[in-house]
């Protein structure tokens, strides 16, 4: 199997798994992986839901916003992943989605804090927040105004807009994002019982982070989320996703 063949269906299974866990957004929302050549990115084909993306809907487009590989029309917000990437060597996945109750949470100008094990993989420090605009990010200035406000973080708050995620690879940055929902929800519902909320200190929290979301658990979590997204037999992407990090103990 090529590398183009094996990230387009990466990007495909990253787009399902971001839509079976609550993070689609009828045909909006995308995430993305580095190409192997670093021609560009591979991202999905604009018009599609990021539940019906098969790796013939992925396709390779440059920093300039043309298709070098695959078929179907650009997504607008491109320069996202584009900006980001030529800003982080050190990022090979980019998500951004519409995640509900991150988008609550930012838009209630509320600091994400660890109340709960999510939040440790993000915090400290605080999640950067973009407040440029709230409008599609699609040029390249907001794109690097994006990549600038994230610095070296793995996440940030596009406020009045949604999230962006990034890791070493689109594994990791599909998982972050899911973490960030999910985040963003636990501390929702601890904050619905009043302002007193209790969460971890610094030192607590990176421990927690080595503890719980190193590396090694992180693969292990992203071949859970492929097994139960879609390697299963009436999954319409089960035809060819990419194979486990690791083997289940």
């Amino acid at each position: 199997m090529s590398d183009i063949t094996e990230v387009r269906r990466l990007v495909a299974t990253s787009s399902r798994i971001l839509a079976r866990h609550g993070q689609g957004d009828f045909i909006w929302g995308h995430s993305s992986a580095r190409d192997p050549e670093d021609r560009g990115v591979w991202i999905k084909a604009s018009g599609w839901g990021l539940d019906e993306i098969t790796p013939a809907r992925v396709h390779l487009v440059d920093r300039g916003g043309k298709v070098v590989d695959g078929e179907g029309a650009v997504q607008f917000e491109y320069p996202i992943h584009t900006e980001i990437m030529a800003a982080r060597p050190d990022v090979g996945g980019v998500v951004h989605t519409h995640a509900p109750h991150a988008i609550a949470l930012a838009a209630a100008g509320k600091e994400l804090v660890p109340v709960s094990h999510a939040a440790n993989y993000f915090v400290p420090p605080a999640v950067p927040r973009f407040t440029a605009t709230a409008d599609l990010i699609m040029t390249a200035d907001l794109g690097r105004a994006v990549a600038e406000c994230l610095g070296v973080a793995s996440a940030l708050f596009l406020v009045n807009h949604g999230i962006v995620t990034v890791g070493p690879d689109l594994p990791t940055a599909t998982f972050a994002a899911l973490l960030l929902e999910q985040a963003a929800e636990q501390q929702l519902r601890t904050m619905a019982f009043g302002d007193a909320l209790h969460w971890s200190n610094p030192a607590e929290s990176l421990a927690k982070r080595e503890h719980i979301y190193n590396s090694t658990a992180i693969g292990k979590a992203w071949d859970y989320l492929v097994r139960t997204t879609v390697n299963t037999a009436s999954s319409p992407a089960a035809d060819g996703v990419p194979a486990r990090i690791s083997s289940p103990e």
